[in-house]
């Protein structure tokens, strides 16, 4: 299934997301110089596009690499993909492996077999 997943997420909703984080941890909110312009720019280039639930998430992975904000970069895109997910209102276990799943693609960290698994997720839908 495709759709326009992350079209409610724009990115004054995702710099907003990235102030929360991190004044909840008294870290410093603000734009980086390297990656922020060209963040913003594919973020509103594409996030409104409909796509898989895998490329959505691969957008917020390539974004965090990205590194727009000094902080966080990583939890802000994580927890818009979360929120995504949640809104599938899959059963609780269901739902905790497929956030799992999600953010650790959106880390970076996720391993073949877990992109493997969210991919065949996705395409389930």
């Amino acid at each position: 299934m495709t759709r326009d997943w992350l079209a409610i997420y724009t990115w004054q909703f995702v710099t907003t997301q990235n102030a929360l984080l991190c004044a909840a941890k008294n870290a410093l909110h603000k734009p980086t110089t390297d990656g922020h312009t060209e963040t913003r720019a594919l973020w509103e280039s594409q996030h409104r596009n409909v796509m898989s639930l895998h490329e959505a998430t691969d957008l917020c992975r390539r974004c965090h690499r990205m590194a727009p904000f000094c902080f966080y970069n990583g939890n802000t895109f994580s927890a818009i993909i979360r929120d995504v997910i949640m809104r599938l209102r899959l059963p609780a276990d269901q739902a905790f492996v497929i956030r799992s799943l999600a953010g650790h693609i959106v880390a970076g960290v996720a391993t073949d077999e877990e992109v493997r698994a969210f991919r065949e997720f996705s395409e389930s839908l």
